[in-house]
């Protein structure tokens, strides 16, 4: 039996389903003093190859390819959106914490820029993890620039083995994600 005109898209390509990974949000926070303000996290801005469900490997500066059979849960500028807020959360050092994207009051806005996120394959058999985010404090309603700054970790991989690769982006975000949390809170007094 034929399928009807214009649902081929529907049939099945016969290949498998991608195997989905998420990463866990930064918990491991020192104790500080609370802020009184209200924050809202924005969604990253990041080039076009970043901006996707792959996950993405390097194997050299100018080249980004994907691995096969193996995506995050969302795009991936999304998917941080919401580890940055549930570290904020999990800071529990913040009056109020948000996304941007409710169009919610907020004294503050967070506006990060996703640089680097993707497994890097340098000089050995398993890659190294790198994620590198810019980041600027904007005062509301003003929408003045307070403070930016850019952070950056990177993880090896225990092995060449995608759940490795998971783990070592996941450590690195975790670090990136902590180091983003503790300068936003300690650079609005």
């Amino acid at each position: 039996m034929l399928a009807p005109a214009g649902c081929g898209s529907l049939l099945p390509t016969g290949g498998a389903p991608p195997k989905l990974y998420t990463l866990t949000p930064a918990s491991d926070f020192g104790a500080g003093t609370p802020v009184r303000w209200q924050l809202l996290v924005d969604i990253p801005v990041s080039p076009a190859a970043l901006d996707t469900e792959r996950i993405a490997l390097s194997r050299s500066a100018i080249t980004i390819d994907y691995y096969a059979e193996a995506a995050w849960t969302d795009r991936a500028p999304l998917m941080i959106q919401s580890l940055l807020v549930q570290s904020f959360e999990n800071s529990g050092r913040i009056t109020a914490i948000g996304r941007e994207s409710l169009a919610l009051r907020a004294d503050y806005v967070l506006r990060p820029e996703l640089r680097h996120f993707e497994a890097e394959y340098r000089d050995g058999a398993a890659p190294s993890a790198r994620v590198a985010v810019g980041v600027k404090l904007v005062k509301l309603p003003e929408r003045a620039i307070v403070a930016q700054r850019n952070f950056e970790a990177a993880a090896p991989a225990a092995a060449n083995e995608m759940a490795a690769i998971v783990e070592s982006f996941d450590k690195a975000l975790r670090e990136a994600m902590r180091q983003i949390v503790d300068w936003t809170l300690t650079t609005v007094r």
